[in-house]
């Protein structure tokens, strides 16, 4: 009966000769002696006398020849060997065995070998000894798809504790290596798995759920928090950025897959985003130190280009054989390009598979150092920005962002040429972009902070308190201060029928004299408003302030670049010396500042351009000083239509008063005091009677201001819901009597709007939604205040008088009388240098022209004034004996 393995059974079992001559290799041809003494030995088992001794120098004639011309001769037919010893053979415990049983047992082995990970019985196995049940063919076989990528089989790679020894190697060579690079890749999955916060909550799950929701292909994880959990691994990221956030994406899409399988359909990769990282470099200090870093810095965003394509993973057809080859990884700094063809090994033409390439979105931006970072007498530093992905057509010319962004070069042949040497450009390749716009900081807010802005819009004088926290270095020039506060919030902006827009925006312009802290003015809203721009009239042109045309270095076509006017759109433009603007400069803006757009139809580029910005202007007379004799438009070289799209028009004239003066003074002094870099205490320390109702206010801290203003803005819409018409009515139609009686500013329906956009302004500050009367009082105020400062001073006493009652809104009675005492005394310190040539060191009002002149203020009223704090602290006292108000100009 036939060995149920036939022909397998024979060839596992072989000659025993054969087997032997096989495993002796080399050692067989240095010792024939010793072969034939074993040959004799098996002889003799096998039980064959009739085969011939063979001498020994015989068989070193014949020995095995493994390595020449006769090598196989080793495996020639030897009859006498080649057959199995009857004795030994078990043919009868099996039965024979058909072909189709053959085959079904062979298929049973070849599927039991594949498990085991080779052939079975043909190596020596280790788990025969140890007993752990795995082969170590199976582990190289773990080992090595593990080094392909297979993410389960690397998890079977031993552990390493100790990851931040790099035993020598730098960072990226060490975070490259497949052992270290698995541990992070584990840590790090088991970071985004399982970090909690302080409410028990998963936080990098949801954030990866909502991710998914809103199908997107990007979620952000905070630099601090991944110190607290991970430090080896926020050690290695600024290191080596490119490696590791390779490493962060592989995870990332892994546990996206898993929580939905599916979501590869919608987002072929899934990337992380680092935000805030602790150290903030300014663009111009970066040097060969932050090459291939991760960075992080802020500017203004200056230029875009449009969303291009770009080459991902590319596969190139061969123009020979048709053969596919790729895909090739594209990066940054050059081409990619195949050597040769693997089908027919020729070396081109290739030509780019457009079907079977994968693409990626690709912006690239102009980033410049901000206004308020620049040092003095510096040149604004700009760097180009590669935004790619998700990231692109995130922000717009004039946007503030904050990137976190890879510090790469590349070679630029036109940089070299111009050079003489081999010098590289540098690009910034983002990682993270945020926009620091308002409904950020809104969305940024927390629950205290609302609670604090809610609290102060309770406050009855919470307008003056925000007047003096934007410039409390300033002293007086409470008008001037309330209209900044009140274009700071602005009016709400309409649309009516889709066909004309309503402008909201509140256009200030201060005139006068010289020394009255006008520019001071201005670069205190600059710090104060989230997004303002500054310039000068004089340095500012025509396309400097709205937009200009210019070629591209990149791609040569023309393409616009935003001026002031469009950087400051959502916010304030600030302009000081508007009236050193030339006549055609000053044209240029007139759309600008009603219409809220900049029409451009230059180099076949026709477009208009938002600029949704109320502009502040700060303008010198004619003269040099403003003259009160001359009415405004005299005293300013500006025309009837620019002024007339101002809503607010301040006069600041520098008045001589000597107890004013001395206030002022005192102030500036202990201002310098306190703010020297030195001193410790940086509140000015005024004595207890020289405190008046402006020092008692509380200055709001910037920060919270920025917050409070964005607050309102965006989470206030006042309405004018009974609104007292008929009243706003006869007001305007006054004003344009006294305007046509006078001569001077004409009164047109803007001033009309104008005072609606002040009434909104107050409620929004207020945190009103709808416009209750004393907003329209405070607006009728103000309007009237700017009409009448700019009169001739004796226009302006009889128009005061008429307008009194409105002039006086939220001024308390004491205020209203201490107005007019203070204008008694000025009047008589004029008579004084007139008539007598110098001037007495105090001045005397009789009782009685005092109650001529307040006859509105009954009797107790006027006692009370008398002793009120604003009374005597302007150094006025009352002699009840000869019914005189006497005010000592100067202290002893």
């Amino acid at each position: 009966m036939s060995s149920p393995l036939g022909d397998e059974g024979s060839e596992r079992s072989g000659s025993p000769s054969r087997r032997r001559r096989r495993s002796l290799g080399s050692e067989a041809v240095t010792s024939p002696v010793r072969e034939l003494e074993e040959f004799n030995d098996e002889s003799e088992l096998i039980g064959n006398d009739d085969i011939p001794s063979q001498e020994p120098q015989e068989v070193e004639e014949d020995g095995e020849e493994l390595f020449g011309d006769n090598m196989e001769a080793d495996y020639r037919p030897m009859p006498a060997l080649d057959r199995y010893d009857a004795n030994l053979l078990d043919e009868e415990d099996y039965d024979a065995m058909s072909p189709g049983t053959r085959a079904a047992v062979e298929q049973e082995l070849r599927r039991r070998d594949r498990e085991l990970g080779g052939r079975r019985g043909l190596e020596y196995d280790e788990s025969d000894e140890d007993g752990d049940g795995v082969a170590p063919r199976r582990k190289r076989r773990q080992a090595e798809k593990a080094a392909e990528g297979d993410v389960e089989d690397a998890e079977m790679i031993e552990s390493i504790e100790n990851l931040e020894d790099t035993k020598g190697y730098s960072t990226k060579e060490w975070v490259s290596m497949l052992g270290p690079s698995t541990e992070i890749s584990n840590r790090f999955k088991s970071f985004l798995r399982n970090y909690v916060n302080d409410q028990g909550q998963f936080v990098f799950r949801e954030r990866m759920r909502k991710m998914c929701e809103s199908n997107m292909s990007s979620f952000v994880v905070e630099f601090p928090v991944l110190v607290g959990k991970e430090q080896i691994l926020a050690y290695f990221l600024p290191e080596a950025p490119l490696e590791m956030l390779q490493i962060f994406d592989k995870v990332a899409k892994e546990l996206v897959l898993n929580m939905f399988p599916q979501y590869e359909r919608v987002a072929s990769e899934i990337h992380v985003r680092i935000s805030d990282l602790p150290l903030v470099e300014e663009i111009r200090t970066f040097r060969k130190l932050h090459l291939n870093q991760l960075v992080r810095t802020k500017g203004i965003v200056t230029a875009t280009t449009g969303v291009l394509p770009q080459l991902s993973a590319v596969k190139f057809d061969c123009n020979k054989c048709g053969y596919v080859l790729g895909p090739f990884i594209q990066r940054q700094n050059n081409e990619v390009k195949p050597g040769s063809c693997p089908e027919c090994q020729s070396t081109g033409p290739f030509m780019v598979n457009m079907e079977q390439t994968l693409y990626r979105n690709y912006q690239k931006v102009v980033i410049q150092e901000s206004p308020s970072r620049i040092p003095p007498g510096r040149v604004p530093r700009s760097k180009d920005c590669i935004l790619l992905g998700d990231l692109c057509d995130r922000c717009k010319p004039g946007d503030e962002v904050d990137v976190t962004a890879i510090y790469s070069n590349q070679y630029d042949g036109s940089l070299n040429t111009k050079q003489g040497f081999p010098v590289f450009s540098t690009v910034l390749i983002a990682n993270y972009v945020a926009v620091q716009d308002s409904k950020e900081i809104v969305q940024a807010l927390t629950d205290d902070d609302i609670t604090q802005i809610r609290k102060l819009s309770k406050d009855k004088r919470i307008l003056d308190r925000i007047g003096k926290s934007l410039a409390p270095s300033i002293y007086g020039h409470q008008f001037i201060k309330r209209a900044l506060t009140l274009s700071l919030f602005g009016g709400e902006a309409k649309n009516p029928g889709d066909k004309h827009k309503v402008r909201g925006d509140i256009n200030v312009l201060m005139c006068g004299d010289p020394g009255t802290a006008k520019s001071q003015l201005l670069k205190s809203l600059e710090h104060g408003c989230p997004r303002a721009v500054f310039t000068t009239g004089q340095g500012a042109s025509a396309v400097g302030l709205t937009a200009y045309v210019r070629r591209s270095p990149m791609t040569k076509e023309w393409t616009l670049e935003a001026g002031a006017l469009v950087l400051a759109d959502s916010g304030i433009c600030l302009i000081d010396e508007f009236d050193k603007m030339n006549d055609q400069d000053r044209t240029s803006i007139h759309e600008a500042m009603e219409q809220q757009s900049i029409s451009i139809s230059k180099a076949g580029i026709v477009t208009s351009l938002q600029a949704r910005c109320a502009v502040i202007a700060a303008a010198n007379p004619i003269g040099g000083r403003y003259d009160p004799t001359l009415t405004f438009t005299e005293n300013v070289n500006l025309s009837e239509p620019i002024l007339s799209r101002f809503d607010i028009l301040c006069v600041v004239k520098d008045e001589v008063d000597p107890v004013r003066d001395t206030h002022l003074a005192k102030f500036v002094v202990n201002s310098h005091i306190a703010n020297h870099p030195a001193s410790v205490d940086k509140e000015p320390r005024l004595l207890p009677h020289e405190v008046d109702a402006e020092e008692e206010l509380e200055v709001i801290p910037l920060s919270l201001l920025k917050k409070y203003v964005v607050f309102a803005k965006q989470s206030v819409r006042p309405k004018l819901l009974g609104m007292d018409q008929d009243r706003v009515a006869k007001m305007y139609s006054k004003l344009r009597q006294e305007s046509l009686s006078t001569g001077s500013l004409p009164i047109t329906v803007r001033h009309v709007e104008s005072l609606i956009r002040l009434a909104e302004a107050n409620a929004r500050l207020h945190l009103r939604e709808q416009v209750q009367e004393s907003d329209v009082d405070l607006a009728i105020s103000i309007t009237l205040e700017s009409f009448i400062s700019t009169q001739k001073f004796s226009v302006m006493r009889s128009m005061r008088q008429t307008f009194q009652k409105f002039l006086g809104f939220q001024q308390e009675r004491s205020e209203l009388l201490f107005y007019i005492l203070r204008q008694m005394t000025l009047d008589q310190l004029t008579f004084q240098r007139c008539v007598r040539g110098q001037q007495a060191d105090s001045v005397e009002i009789a009782e009685k022209d005092f109650e001529a002149r307040a006859y509105m203020a009954t009797s107790d009223e006027r006692q009370a004034f008398y002793k009120s704090k604003i009374f005597l602290t302007n150094n006025f006292a009352y002699d009840a004996d000869r019914k005189v108000i006497v005010q000592q100009l100067f202290e002893d």
